[in-house]
């Protein structure tokens, strides 16, 4: 297998990614879910909202990687792994998350993590979300407009 075929996306899940955001000051949690999902559904409390994919047309966001680095202060993340902030990346059910995270290592981010599960989880035998697991099935702090 090459290593292009391994994600340097690191994983996480919604716990450890908790943890990380409490004891770690620069990490930042982006939620890339659509503006209507992050607003109407819920998002972590404290997520940052910067859309991979979003309506009218569910385009992959152009600017994405730009609009990451300008929360990051200016690229500060790309200086060397020993000085980059954590990046977290959340979405509904780790998917895009995992394909935003992987744009942002090809860009020079070093320290990228995948929230696994997402904010909702996979369906369940009912096809109902956050009965699984999720940012929301596990009980962390959420919001919801």
């Amino acid at each position: 297998m090459s290593d292009t075929n391994v994600s340097k996306v690191k994983g996480l899940t919604p716990q450890q990614a908790y943890e990380l955001l409490r004891s770690e000051p620069r990490a930042v949690l982006i939620d890339v879910r659509s503006e209507m999902e992050f607003l109407f559904v819920g998002h972590p409390v404290d997520a940052i909202h910067i859309a991979w994919i979003d309506e009218p047309d569910w385009d992959i966001n152009p600017d994405f990687v730009k609009h990451v680095r300008q929360v990051m202060l200016g690229g500060l993340s790309r200086i060397s792994e020993q000085n980059s902030a954590p990046v977290l990346l959340i979405c509904r059910s780790g998917k895009r998350s995992l394909e935003a995270g992987e744009k942002l290592v090809e860009a020079g981010f070093t320290e990228v993590y995948n929230v696994q599960e997402g904010f909702e989880g996979e369906l369940d035998d009912n096809h109902h979300r956050s009965s699984m697991g999720g940012w929301r099935f596990h009980g962390l702090p959420w919001a919801q407009c």
